[in-house]
């Protein structure tokens, strides 16, 4: 168990983020007529419009949340006053709040993929996988939430950021260590947030990277009157 539990999360994580990183790297280089978001708005807009936002709204909190929650040292936490267990209450709360209003969205999505004929038609395997992989992400996410009451103090929790911060510094063996004694619904949801990581770069997900941050600093168009 040991040599597995060093497998899957010491190796695993540096494999998942090797794909992750020169995957993109290469599909962009050499496949960049299919670096798109391959929107299917234009085959059905009422369901895209109410699932989309609710999606993208819920997993960047989600996900902003994770990166802050877990890279976030111990020793800044408490700098702040902020215990474990309020660490953990927070946590639970926020997560909850916006992975709810994210299932919203991908349970609207996910219906209109498989069940609205033209969306289907149009719709490759790797689209349908990563919505079913990414609904069932969120539903171990809103699961583990549960579990989190049965142990209130946040010890679970630091283990998990012990875990991700010694991952950053390359040290895999206290990164596995750190999971040893978690909960099975913890590793599975971190294991399948790893997996959606080496399937990135095979999704229309790359589309991520081309956040239009430029827009924002855009110079507004002159548009004189004849």
């Amino acid at each position: 168990m040991d040599y597995l539990n060093t497998l899957l999360f010491g190796l695993y994580p540096y494999i998942a983020l090797t794909i992750f990183i020169f995957g993109s790297m290469l599909r962009y280089d050499r496949e960049q007529y299919t670096w798109k978001t391959g929107s299917s708005q234009m085959l059905e807009s009422k369901g895209i419009q109410k699932g989309s936002m609710a999606f993208h709204i819920g997993i960047i909190a989600v996900l902003a949340g994770h990166f802050v929650g877990l890279l976030t040292p111990h020793q800044v936490w408490d700098v702040l006053g902020v215990t474990p267990a309020t660490k953990q209450l927070i946590a639970m709360g926020a997560g909850g709040f916006f992975g709810l209003i994210c299932l919203y969205g991908i349970v609207i999505l996910l219906n209109r993929r498989l069940n609205n004929p033209r969306v289907r038609a149009t719709s490759s395997t790797m689209d349908i996988l990563i919505l079913v992989l990414i609904f069932i992400q969120l539903v171990l996410g809103l699961i583990s939430i549960l579990f989190s009451f049965s142990h209130l103090d946040g010890s679970e929790m630091l283990k998990m950021m012990s875990w991700a911060q010694n991952i950053v510094t390359f040290d895999m063996t206290h990164a596995a260590q750190s999971l040893s004694t978690v909960g099975f619904i913890y590793k599975l949801h971190i294991f399948l947030g790893m997996t959606l990581f080496v399937l990135f770069p095979f999704s229309r997900l790359v589309h991520i990277w081309s956040v239009p941050v430029k827009y924002m600093r855009r110079n507004y168009q002159v548009v004189r009157a004849k």
